[in-house]
């Protein structure tokens, strides 16, 4: 039992690639909380200055050591006619795979008619992916009876790449409807471990609507139907729900379904207090063809919290994103 560690990061290892493979990289879709990072036309959108935290645990209590830590700020600037900030994200899978991400993004506001309104937004960024093989467990060191012999038969380099990334977006807003869609990866930035380097990163299409519905005579809950879809190479996922919310708490209920035949369901809450929200989102898995999919697939927490506030007068519709 003492390789027990052993083997399950060679698991984890296999299937990190196998998660990666879906769409070539950590998704966190439909993460609205991170989505600065996916379409940059929301940068600054809700007008305060923004700080993001989040944390993500990937197939929870199978011993994957899957986690991601995503963190931004965002705010209006009049001087900029839009909104400004940075996010940076790290994707820790298994202590062999690490991606860290970092970038700023800009999002110029336009007022295109008396109730439309669109933002245009521009991001770069840096994507780095690093490999770390030194405790990893390969087939070939396993025997019969189960023992590792070091070293492996073939050794593998810790082939790090670091490359540019940019993105582009736009959001549209009409009454009260909001739509999006955005471009990741506009440079295909090339992740390879080989010395070719010929593996890069698919260019990313992502969309989305959202409409805002009050509730009761006093308006005093607001049901926000979403829908949102995303495509990068050959994976393709949808997703449709809704989110429901007064001034003080909210609740939101989402189904996901990808082009690997998996539709998954995810639930949470959030805590808004003056300045400060704290939210907690958990996703699992109602049906799959793949046997080895694990029931529970993603634990997600965070706050956000409201650093400065921005003049009312402003000449823009904002946007209030919903918490997941």
């Amino acid at each position: 039992m003492k390789h027990r560690g052993r083997y399950f990061l060679l698991f984890a290892f296999m299937t990190g690639f196998f998660v990666l493979a879906e769409g070539q990289e950590t998704s966190y879709f439909p993460g609205f909380q991170s989505y600065m990072a996916v379409n940059p036309a929301f940068t600054g959108s809700g007008a305060d200055g923004s700080l993001r935290i989040s944390y993500m645990n990937f197939y929870p209590g199978n011993h994957y050591n899957f986690h991601t830590g995503y963190l931004s700020y965002d705010s209006y600037f009049d001087i900029l006619h839009g909104g400004a900030g940075f996010f940076i994200s790290n994707d820790y899978l298994g202590g062999i795979l690490n991606d860290l991400r970092g970038g700023m993004s800009y999002s110029y506001f336009l007022q295109a008619g008396r109730e439309l309104f669109i933002n245009a937004g521009l991001s770069a960024s840096f994507y780095h992916r690093g490999y770390n093989f030194g405790d990893a467990v390969f087939p070939d060191q396993i025997d019969a009876m189960g023992r590792v012999s070091l070293p492996p038969s073939e050794i593998i380099e810790n082939a790090n790449a670091t490359a540019f990334d940019a993105g582009t977006g736009f959001v549209f807003i009409y009454r009260n409807l909001t739509g999006s869609f955005a471009v990741s990866h506009l440079t295909r930035p090339g992740l390879s471990i080989s010395s070719e380097g010929k593996e890069r990163l698919d260019r990313k299409l992502s969309i989305s609507l959202m409409g805002d519905v009050f509730i009761g005579r006093q308006k005093r809950f607001l049901l926000r139907p979403i829908a949102s879809f995303e495509l990068q190479g050959d994976f393709l996922a949808a997703a449709a729900g809704a989110d429901l919310s007064d001034d003080a708490l909210a609740a939101n209920l989402v189904f996901i379904y990808n082009s690997n035949k998996n539709l998954n369901l995810q639930a949470g809450f959030s805590f808004r207090k003056e300045r400060l929200a704290v939210y907690y989102n958990y996703r699992f898995n109602v049906s799959s063809h793949n046997t080895f999919m694990p029931f529970s697939l993603l634990h997600q927490t965070g706050i956000i919290l409201s650093l400065n506030k921005v003049e009312k007068r402003i000449k823009f519709r904002t946007i209030n994103l919903p918490v997941m």
